[in-house]
């Protein structure tokens, strides 16, 4: 009878025959996957690039050039020692990503630092008070800007009475998927309570990336350094404005890159872990948000949350190379959604010694849903369809139960998690 070698047993690389790591994904001398062929590769993480911004509609020509040529190296490299179809993905890979580099170094030879980004960007919730500051649109009744933080002028009627705190309806659900032996996803949600300070909802998705227990093990230490951070930071006081909530979001992320780096440096079989996070704190009818990697954080209303009464707006931007592409035109969303770059972060918690973390927050209304994923509900489940199944749904548990069915439908080629936050009266 054969033996088949488990995950935990010593094993060789099938390509250049160097002895594997426990649980290896990828080779780490010759950097090909090792997953079985039904089995999609795992994020990759590119180094560099941790510098690739979205500001405002245009994105620096050089940094996005420098993540684009790493993303062509890593392909190469996998023409060289892939076999089959796996080679014939990298060789469409490359040749794809050369015709990108080809632009863009065409613009930076005209003298252009920056370039446009020519599809639309997510729009914002549109409100009718305007900051004399910022010009930015606030709601009925608001004393501060929910953007800037500056004082509005004084309605010219009298106030309404504040209404009553909001309370909400929180469901989450986190699943293996199809394809997975692990999940190396990990989904919090709970309540940060301090003396006479408002609670503070927490809610957060992590990713973790790196092969098996490393992937777990990185997305659980960022979900515990969060927790910890965030109590030990609200003991003294509560912040005063949103800028400052921010900040205590992005110190507590800071600490956990800091940890798993750290981590992965001192473990051989955790070298190069890492994993995403997209994390909210709801606090006083805003919430607060921190991001890195493709996770995602969405709102959604039945009501429409811009002008053109759109019922769902993006509200991270995804730190992947094809995301880019997509936004200065080089690839379509339906591309996007099948090219094998499509998993290329080029930012990621745990990865680098420093990491740029996005930070945000928005207002909430009564009838918003907050919604948090991971990729592995994206990759299968349309902004549209994901918007639908929310509003039609009776209530969070139900949507997230049907979420997680339909990506598992469709394939459940990785794990799946979702948190969905209705805010009621």
């Amino acid at each position: 009878m054969s033996h088949k070698p488990s995950q935990r047993e010593p094993r060789d690389c099938p390509h250049c025959q160097q002895r594997l790591l426990v649980a290896s994904r990828f080779c780490p001398h010759c950097g090909s996957s090792v997953l079985p062929d039904e089995t999609e590769p795992d994020d990759i993480l590119l180094p560099g690039g941790q510098n690739l911004r979205v500001l405002q509609d245009t994105l620096n020509l050089r940094e996005l050039l420098e993540v684009v040529e790493t993303g062509i190296a890593w392909w190469e490299q996998q023409v060289q020692v892939a076999e089959g179809a796996a080679r014939e993905q990298a060789l469409a890979a490359v040749h794809a990503l050369s015709r990108a580099l080809d632009s863009l170094s065409g613009h930076l030879e005209r003298g252009q630092e920056s370039v446009k980004i020519t599809t639309r960007l997510p729009s914002r919730r549109s409100y009718r008070v305007g900051c004399p500051v910022c010009g930015r649109g606030n709601r009925d009744g608001a004393r501060f800007c929910r953007s800037c933080g500056s004082l509005l002028p004084a309605p010219p009627q009298e106030a309404a009475p504040a209404s009553r705190p909001f309370t909400f309806h929180v469901a989450s659900q986190s699943d293996r998927g199809q394809v997975r032996q692990n999940n190396e996803d990990t989904c919090y949600t709970g309540t940060l309570r301090q003396a006479a300070q408002d609670p503070a909802l927490l809610l957060l998705i992590a990713d973790g990336m790196g092969g098996a227990q490393a992937g777990e093990t990185a997305s659980q230490m960022a979900s515990e350094t969060i927790q910890q951070e965030l109590v030990q930071r609200l003991r003294p006081s509560q912040p005063a404005t949103s800028e400052e909530w921010q900040e205590l979001l992005r110190a507590a992320a800071t600490v956990a890159n800091q940890r798993i780096y750290t981590q992965s440096r001192a473990c051989v079989e955790q070298r190069g872990m890492g994993t995403t996070l997209t994390v909210s704190l709801i606090v006083g009818g805003r919430v607060h948000l921190a991001h890195v990697g493709d996770s995602r954080a969405y709102l959604i209303n039945r009501h429409g949350l811009t002008d053109e009464h759109t019922p769902l707006v993006q509200l991270t931007t995804d730190h992947t190379l094809v995301a880019r592409l997509v936004d200065i035109g080089h690839l379509s969303l339906e591309e996007a959604r099948t090219l094998p770059q499509r998993n290329m972060l080029y930012r990621a918690l745990g990865t680098e010694p420093t990491v740029e973390i996005d930070t945000m927050n928005h207002s909430l209304n009564v009838g918003d849903v907050l919604l948090l994923c991971s990729d592995g509900l994206t990759a299968h489940v349309e902004d549209h369809e994901l918007a639908a199944m929310v509003l039609q749904a009776p209530n969070p548990e139900s949507a997230c139960a049907q979420l997680v069915a339909l990506a598992n439908r469709r394939g459940g080629k990785d794990n799946i998690s979702i948190i969905v936050a209705k805010v009621e009266g």
